[in-house]
């Protein structure tokens, strides 16, 4: 699915679950005993404050903000909200339209029913207007209503909470995950991804990250792509810290899709270069090591690049272990193909919101690729999906939180 459409698919559906929630909300308020002063006042600001929060939150992300290292209170206190709501409002609409769909169905099987036992010589419509006249006077229904409004007002604020949560705690639990794997040369490897530095990613955040990749003492640091989120201009702060990493046989990087949505390829490689962290683009480099050489080699992100795995690897005998860096997994069959021993991507979040279910896990991600995230194996070649460390369209992480990974290769 091209990025375009699939914009354009999730503004669709945004747009849909703002305006359900309002005719909900106006239908709930109307239905209230208040005045009617006070119910008109009600739905024109539920309405504006709909709005406002919508309008804010699609601004934030198709227009760049310029502020490399706004505060905690800006960050929780401004950009989160809209964030929050955005996401949480989708569930939430899609839920009661599910609920209501229910209700509308289980009325339709209850009057059917009632119909069909029915003896009597009163027609279907006489019996439904008898019931309706008890139910307005049966104190017990009317109980029964409030304990289901109850329900599907808890039902409406759950998504809101779990956003929320996902934003404010989820997205910086992060996992340190740890892999042996054979590939014949004894390394440390350890492996970011998806950093996406901007205003929901500052540079004290992506300090944290770097701090615990420092940690990990890698002989090998590799970079696979989305550096930013919408902005080249948060691209130094994130290879700033990128660069105290010190590892042993250096820092290697790849470029992701955001890179080419919203930066010059020109422009990114200056960067680059000026911190001193080579660029894997079709290309590879041969590492020296004790136990012999292997190859890392790294091609331009697969669709909105220009990837081109037989120039990454040209010049290499099929016996040098070969390590492939490659923004999204889908290369994997081709390099297994081509002997590769080891492919690392990620691109997918591993889901960033994702639902766990006793057939599997869902999420977007979980439906466009057969590697979504984790472990994959083509004979004797593997490919790892990071999870990444950053988010995209939404702050929010569920289910997947963000991941450091560190392969102990043999």
């Amino acid at each position: 699915m091209k990025f375009a459409t699939l914009r354009l698919a999730i503004l669709t559906l945004a747009i849909l679950a703002q305006l359900y929630l309002f005719a909900r909300a106006r239908q709930a308020i109307r239905s209230s005993r208040r005045s009617d002063r006070f119910k008109s006042r009600a739905i024109r600001s539920t309405g504006l404050a709909i709005g406002l929060l919508f309008l804010l939150n699609w601004y934030i992300l198709t227009r760049p903000i310029p502020w490399v290292e706004p505060p905690r209170a800006a960050q929780f206190g401004l950009f989160f909200p809209p964030a929050v709501w955005s996401l949480g409002s989708m569930f939430s609409a899609l839920l009661l339209f599910l609920t209501q769909i229910a209700g509308w169905l289980g009325r339709i099987g209850v009057r059917l029913y009632r119909r069909a036992l029915s003896q009597r010589a009163l027609s279907g419509r006489a019996l439904a207007g008898r019931a309706l006249a008890q139910s307005a006077t049966d104190p017990a229904n009317q109980g029964r209503r409030l304990f289901l409004k109850a329900g599907v007002g808890g039902l409406a604020a759950a998504p809101f909470v779990l956003s929320g949560y996902g934003a404010a705690y989820a997205s910086r639990a992060c996992d340190v995950r740890e892999l042996t794997l054979s590939f014949g040369r004894l390394l440390r490897v350890v492996q970011l991804t998806d950093i996406h530095a901007g205003i929901y990613m500052t540079p004290e955040q992506i300090r944290r990250y770097a701090d615990q990749a420092i940690a990990l003492q890698p002989d090998l640091l590799v970079l696979t792509g989305d550096f930013i989120s919408n902005s080249t201009l948060f691209l130094p702060g994130c290879l700033e810290e990128m660069i105290r990493v010190s590892a042993r046989y250096g820092t290697f990087a790849t470029l992701g899709n955001h890179e080419h949505w919203y930066g010059r390829l020109s422009e990114i490689q200056t960067i680059f270069q000026k911190y001193r962290i080579p660029l894997l683009q079709n290309a590879h480099h041969v590492i020296q090591t004790e136990r012999g050489p292997f190859a890392l080699a790294g091609i331009d992100d697969l669709r909105s690049g220009h990837p081109d795995l037989d120039e990454a690897l040209a010049g290499l005998g099929p016996v040098i272990p070969t390590l492939l860096l490659s923004h999204r997994p889908e290369i994997f069959p081709r390099a297994a193909a081509h002997g590769i021993g080891l492919t690392l991507a990620g691109h997918y979040h591993g889901g960033q919101v994702k639902l766990r279910l006793p057939g599997g896990d869902i999420s977007i991600a979980h439906l466009m690729t057969p590697y979504p995230e984790g472990l994959y194996r083509i004979n004797t070649s593997y490919l790892y999906v990071s999870r990444g460390i950053g988010t995209t369209f939404t702050p929010v992480r569920l289910n997947a939180p963000p991941e450091i990974t560190l392969f102990h290769l043999t």
